[in-house]
């Protein structure tokens, strides 16, 4: 299986860096029309999240400015879109016109009608359309997901996530661009927002509170969440940190007999759960998140089958429901 890269910022390297752990597929293309990193090397690209610094062997990699010849390539399977959100809907439609599968990174769209679109036409074509949202696919956050889903801690009493960072110190022509990005909240907090529709299913209603920072959009936002099994879970979502604060994110679940608390910063013990008196550290081996998740999108085309941890229809809603934050937060 051969994969086709649009977007070579950080995270394109992120992505070109987790596909050369993907059994049995192969980057066959990578695509930027400003020509920056085609030559394949990455060393300099940062991001608030790990290191994606690489230098990829372009032996047997194509080199594209254009994006409607990468798309024509026979050769190429698969096209990741690792673009700014405005570019998505656009890609993905002409990708997935041409017969590809496409993978595309979060937001699947700025809007949701965008979204849906693309929806409509992975299903007209018959082609596999999966939202990056690699969160579903992290170790400790994929435990979570099975203690929540078992029901082996009892029911969930309450749910806190957090994801808090300063401004992007990248592409800041277009992140605090408000129009184009939809500001940190459909940028970064939407990982949380579809991280609650994955545990309980779609919320019944938020109530949200933000402002703006940096790109004319809610940067800041802090949203309870009303769902069906009745907990209390809430989220906050933030670009608007000093510089220096770095990024953050964690979880706190407290069910009817444990207490599930997740810090990144703690390193490797990051995942703590408290129950029957006693505090332990779980370790989740395994790839990370970004790995788990391009394997699966590649499983699903070789298969022949529809994704299952996370849909396009997902992708869709989740940008859904931070439009309904969004609303409340400005009224």
């Amino acid at each position: 299986m051969r994969i086709g890269i649009i977007g070579l910022g950080f995270m394109g390297a992120t992505h070109v860096k987790a596909w050369l752990q993907v059994p049995d597929a192969k980057i066959g293309a990578l695509c930027n029309p400003s020509g920056r990193n085609l030559d394949g090397d990455f060393s300099e690209v940062a991001g608030n999240v790990g290191d994606a610094a690489l230098k990829l062997d372009m032996n047997g990699v194509a080199a594209y400015r254009d994006f409607a010849a990468m798309v024509a390539d026979p050769n190429i399977d698969a096209i990741d879109i690792c673009t700014p959100t405005h570019t998505h809907v656009d890609l993905a439609l002409a990708a997935l016109a041409a017969g590809k599968h496409v993978i595309c990174e979060k937001p699947m769209a700025r809007t949701s009608a965008e979204a849906r679109r693309m929806v409509a036409a992975a299903r007209e074509k018959g082609r596999i359309l999966m939202p990056a949202m690699c969160l579903r696919f992290w170790p400790e956050w994929a435990w979570l997901k099975e203690a929540v889903t078992s029901g082996r801690f009892g029911p969930v009493l309450s749910a806190r996530f957090t994801r808090i960072a300063e401004p992007p110190a990248w592409g800041q022509a277009t992140f605090f661009d408000g129009a184009k990005s939809g500001g940190g909240l459909l940028d970064l907090h939407i990982h949380d927002t579809d991280f609650v529709n994955f545990l309980f299913g779609r919320p019944l209603a938020v109530q949200s509170h933000g402002y703006s920072r940096v790109s004319g959009c809610i940067d800041h936002v802090i949203t309870r969440y009303e769902v069906a099994c009745g907990a209390l879970v809430h989220a906050e979502g933030a670009w608007t940190m000093a510089k220096s604060f770095g990024f953050r994110m964690s979880y706190t679940v407290n069910f009817e007999k444990a207490t599930a608390d997740y810090d990144l910063a703690r390193g490797a013990e990051a995942l703590r759960v408290s129950a029957e008196g006693e505090t332990k550290t779980i370790t989740c081996e395994g790839p990370d998140g970004y790995v788990r998740q391009l394997t699966h999108f590649a499983h699903a085309i070789r298969s022949g089958t529809a994704t299952t941890v996370v849909t396009a229809e997902d992708g869709a809603l989740a940008v859904e429901i931070c439009e309904a934050e969004a609303e409340a937060a400005a009224a």
